[in-house]
């Protein structure tokens, strides 16, 4: 808490001014802190008589014990029975994360006949697999899932927790890391070992998406982090790799939920899955009116590609929100990328910077998106994307 000594406190109302979140008034001469208070500590640096201070003796506290934790952990999540793609999504970045480290590279599957998704864990780079089946898991529940794994990390002690930004990794996770007593770093879009002193680097969009921030957890453990889906590369399955299947049976309290579910409804998914394309091609405020999506979709029908757009032009109503790409909308990852008239803003480019090949169309020669894009154009994209069609068409001719 946000500690104020009110006999060194001279009712200056730097601390006031300071404050990016209105908690602070200056009420009789003295400083008062309000609910908003957030403890950023700008207060704390700008009180030139240091009297204010934080106190933290009962949040989060530095673990003494952090060589004792070790390897990387990865929350597999299985939707009715199948395993999500963003599961097989996490596994490659986790090898990578667990190859630096030089540790194993566990699996977390929970779920009620989950058939061969622990095999298929293993064959995508998994060393263990903890396997918890159960009846009482075939519809998630918030706690239910809280509680195995929260146990499950303070039996075992990982040093990195990785799940999916999905509805469900987004639900229960947080609770796992208030359990376990960890930080959480939510929608990373890069994930590295710091290989001075293996922290792990969890860089994610901020203030809005206009900067990328890393956050590090350096005195506390697991690491833990959520990441979106598409973002990260999933490795080949190997059927001749080999792994560990450890089976645990919950304990009869651990399956005690305050939540009924009466029922699970699946959606039928959106006609326009942008995310399953190998091929997108996007608009972006370039375009400079919603006919230019015309000429996109023929370039399209000529790939056979999908389009996508960036969030301007989807507020601007040019495009329904399905097709949108970016930190507001999907995360993609073809083959194939091409972003014509946009600008390349940080929103936009954490949603499809992990595609195989960008190749940007852009009139402005200083666009952002060129730091990104693998291959770029400069010019008028109503003048370069039909001399395009006819070279598809012309080599589709031949």
């Amino acid at each position: 808490m946000l500690h104020i000594d009110e006999k060194l406190c001279i009712g200056c109302g730097i601390c006031e001014e300071q404050c990016p979140f209105g908690a602070i008034d200056i009420v009789d001469g003295l400083a008062v802190v309000g609910d908003t208070c957030n403890l950023c500590g700008a207060c704390v640096e700008a009180c030139d008589v240091e009297a204010l201070s934080i106190d933290d003796s009962g949040g989060r506290k530095a673990r003494d014990d952090l060589e004792s934790w070790s390897g990387i952990w990865v929350f597999c999540e299985t939707v009715r029975g199948e395993l999500a793609p963003v599961a097989t999504e996490l596994l490659g970045i986790g090898r990578t994360l667990a190859d630096d480290r030089k540790a194993q590279l566990s699996a977390v599957l929970l779920g009620y006949q989950t058939g061969e998704s622990a095999e298929k864990l293993i064959g995508h780079g998994a060393d263990k697999v903890y396997r918890v089946d159960d009846p009482a898991l075939e519809l998630f529940t918030d706690d239910i899932y809280e509680k195995i794994v929260s146990d499950l990390i303070l039996a075992h002690k990982p040093e990195v927790v990785l799940a999916g930004a999905t509805a469900i990794g987004r639900s229960f996770i947080p609770g796992v890391a208030t359990t376990v007593d960890a930080g959480l770093t939510a929608d990373c879009t890069r994930l590295e070992i710091r290989q001075e002193d293996g922290i792990l680097l969890q860089t994610r969009p901020a203030f809005g998406g206009n900067i990328m921030a890393t956050i590090i957890c350096p005195d506390t453990r697991p690491q833990m982090a959520t990441v979106r889906p598409k973002v990260m590369k999933a490795l080949d399955f190997d059927a001749r790799r080999r792994g560990e299947i450890i089976d645990i049976t919950p304990a009869p309290e651990q399956l005690i939920s305050r939540i009924e579910v009466l029922e699970s409804i699946s959606e039928q998914q959106s006609k326009v899955n942008i995310q399953e394309s190998d091929i997108l091609v996007s608009g972006g405020r370039g375009l400079e009116n919603e006919k230019g999506f015309e000429l996109l979709i023929k370039l399209a029908e000529s790939l056979g590609a999908k389009v996508s757009a960036s969030r301007a032009v989807v507020d601007a109503g040019w495009i329904p929100y399905p097709h949108q790409v970016g930190q507001t909308g999907k995360t993609v990852a073809p083959k194939l990328y091409i972003a014509c008239g946009i600008s390349g803003a940080i929103q936009h480019v954490a949603g499809m910077q992990s595609s195989e090949t960008i190749v940007a169309i852009n009139r402005d020669a200083e666009a952002p998106i060129f730091n990104v894009a693998d291959f770029g154009v400069v010019g008028d994209l109503y003048e370069v994307i039909p001399k395009l069609i006819d070279k598809i068409e012309e080599k589709r001719g031949q």
